[in-house]
């Protein structure tokens, strides 16, 4: 796992202003590639680059202004849905939507839901007039009134649903809390009872309606797009040569073309309503747009369920007596950046200039000039016998079958390459005379992937729930690691890692070799279950580099996140099949009798793939 990066900027002599910056800048525009070393800011041929693994993530954008990245051409709305993604997912994998997606649906909760649903759209109605009223311009109400004929048309089709569904008479429903909250809150806001703003009775001027008009739409637009998502996401389960899905007519209702147009009318129309607004004015809508995805996903949990359900994992029935024994990879699968690369960046940015003289101290280094160049050295021999190892392992016969003693078996010739490539690393002493302090402060730095410390700050804090977390790396020092994860409150988690080895708080450029490969993982990672044998574990394991293979293979759920490639290669050649995680938990919701659990097989030659944390948080833990 030598993934090194260099920075282009001039190197700095302390570490008081974070050396991260210019590795973060690099990470962010996409120059990061990591197998172990990283050839991108080196200038090592593509061709050599795109073999390695590569799993960037770029965290999430805390206000409007720091979106101003995006294309100058994306309008505000499909900024906002962008911004929301964490929420869109979180809405996607409620129990509700799991189980309408799978069609195995209970229909006492579809006509519970339907009939909310009316009581939701009349309020929907109803701001679209109050929103039609505050607008100035003729266009603007045009489009607002076609909106309203356009909901007034979905309550038609709710009304056949109910036929179809034997519903009833769905207006005489009673509102649940959750469908009060948030009707109240879309048509408070429509009748300008936002905070800040005057109530539209007392507004003297076009400009100040119209401001009650963009907050409407930036209310009601994200239930638009959010619904036009899900019936796309959905749309992808039916079989069009069969009618045996009870909800299709629903899903092919919020699929249509005629439902997406109207979802992009209305984001077309928020735009246009929202441009001359302020900074602060921007912001408001912001807020609005983002309670109302949080008041979507709490009108889904809503629902009643009285069927068991693959989402969350924590509330499978066996966790009452079970254990889940949850496994992390940290390098790119927790971080933004390989530790490797920051370590590298310490030990460079702290070498002596070649000009200076030598330090008094007893343990002798080399000049931050001789150091960056044996870096690159030892880049460059490892990016191209990382690319002649990955080669080898091909050339095999591709497997016809999954066989995990077959892939055993080949990852053996990885794991020489590994340990070969930290005997040049120990020998070169490159890693010598790095300070502990330095290394924590570093640590306290380090970019997490986005939503991966709120999970565990989450999973640790789970009640009626027997969780053990272990992080499994093979970074070159787990102080590195703890500092990192102690930053995030998260100094309970269990960490393996190898360790650099001081001298007084110095580092003697040896490393305490404790993990180097993919075999060495899956060893640990069968120790730690050895002494956990006093309960049955569920295990889950998230990673996102060929180093996590066996691991993830190991786990009864084998978590993917990133796209590295080399894993892709090397899992498919040897007939691991990778299935987007959403994906998987539809088909185990089909699977399900009433009140049976899920089982989840270890070495099924099945992983699961997922491209935020957002997505193993609501998969694991919910909402």
């Amino acid at each position: 796992m030598l993934s090194l990066l260099f920075s282009s900027a001039p190197v700095k002599r302390t570490l008081s202003v974070p050396c991260l910056l210019s590795l973060h800048q690099l990470a962010t525009s996409g120059s990061l590639r990591s197998g172990r070393f990283s050839s991108a800011a080196l200038g090592h041929p593509p061709a050599l680059r795109s073999q390695l693994r590569s799993s960037m993530a770029v965290p999430r954008p805390d206000s409007l202004s720091s979106l101003a990245a995006l294309d100058s051409e994306v309008g505000l709305a499909k900024k906002l849905w962008i911004k929301c993604r964490r929420e869109s997912v979180f809405a996607m994998y409620t129990p509700f939507a799991v189980c309408l997606a799978s069609g195995n649906l209970k229909l006492e909760t579809f006509r519970h839901y339907i009939a909310q649903d009316v009581y939701f759209l009349k309020a929907f109605a109803q701001a679209y007039e109050l929103a039609e009223v505050c607008a100035d311009d003729d266009d603007e109400k045009a489009v607002i009134l076609q909106l309203r004929k356009d909901v007034l048309e979905e309550l038609k089709m709710h009304d056949s649903f109910a036929e179809e569904w034997g519903s009833g008479d769905t207006t005489e429903s009673t509102p649940n809390p959750a469908t009060v909250r948030y009707t109240d809150f879309l048509l408070a806001t429509a009748s300008g009872k936002v905070e800040g703003l005057k109530a539209p009775g007392k507004l003297a001027t076009p400009f100040e309606k119209t401001k009650v008009a963009a907050y409407t739409l930036g209310a009601m637009t994200p239930c638009m797009r959010l619904y036009a998502f899900l019936g796309k996401e959905f749309q992808t389960f039916l079989d069009p040569n069969e009618e045996s899905h009870p909800y299709k007519k629903w899903i092919e209702t919020y699929s249509s073309e005629s439902f997406q147009a109207s979802a992009v009318h209305t984001e077309d129309l928020l735009d246009k309503l929202s441009v001359s607004l302020t900074g602060e004015e921007l912001d408001i809508i912001e807020k609005l747009y983002h309670q109302a995805m949080k008041l979507e996903i709490e009108f889904f949990n809503a629902q009643p369920l009285a069927q068991p359900t693959a989402v969350p994992l924590i509330k499978e029935p066996a966790f009452a007596e079970d254990r889940l024994m949850l496994f992390s990879d940290f390098d790119l699968t927790c971080t933004v950046l390989d530790s490797s690369a920051i370590l590298a960046e310490i030990a460079i940015v702290t070498a002596p200039k070649s000009d200076q003289p030598l330090s008094e101290s007893h343990i002798t280094r080399m000049s931050s000039s001789d150091l960056r160049k044996t870096w690159e050295i030892l880049s460059k021999q490892y990016t191209e016998e990382h690319e002649q190892c990955m080669e080898s392992i091909m050339a095999s016969v591709k497997a016809e079958q999954f066989s995990y003693e077959v892939l055993v078996e080949a990852l053996q010739q990885l794991a020489e390459f590994e340990k070969r490539a930290n005997d040049r690393v120990i020998e070169s002493e490159v890693l010598k005379g790095l300070n502990l302090e330095d290394i924590k402060r570093a640590g306290e730095r380090l970019i997490l992937q986005d939503g991966c410390t709120a999970f565990f700050q989450k999973l640790i804090k789970s009640e009626n729930v027997d969780v053990n977390v272990h992080v499994l790396s093979y970074c070159w020092c787990g102080d590195l690691i703890r500092s990192a994860l102690l930053s995030g409150d998260l100094s309970v988690l269990n960490i393996h890692a190898n360790e650099l080895a001081f001298d007084d708080s110095i580092s003697t450029g040896e490393i305490v070799k404790n993990m180097e490969s993919p075999i060495d993982k899956v060893q640990a990672f069968r120790d730690i279950l050895r002494n956990h044998e006093d309960k049955k574990n569920v295990t889950v394991y998230i990673g996102d580099s060929v180093g996590d293979l066996l691991c993830l293979l190991e786990a009864d759920i084998g978590i993917v996140i990133g796209n590295s490639s080399s894993l892709r290669r090397i899992g498919d050649h040897f007939g691991v099949s990778f299935v987007p995680l959403f994906s998987g938990l539809v088909k185990k919701q089909k699977e399900y009798d009433e009140g049976s659990p899920s089982k989840w097989n270890s070495r099924s030659g099945t992983l699961y793939s997922v491209s935020s944390w957002a997505e193993i948080y609501a998969f694991v833990l919910g909402w």
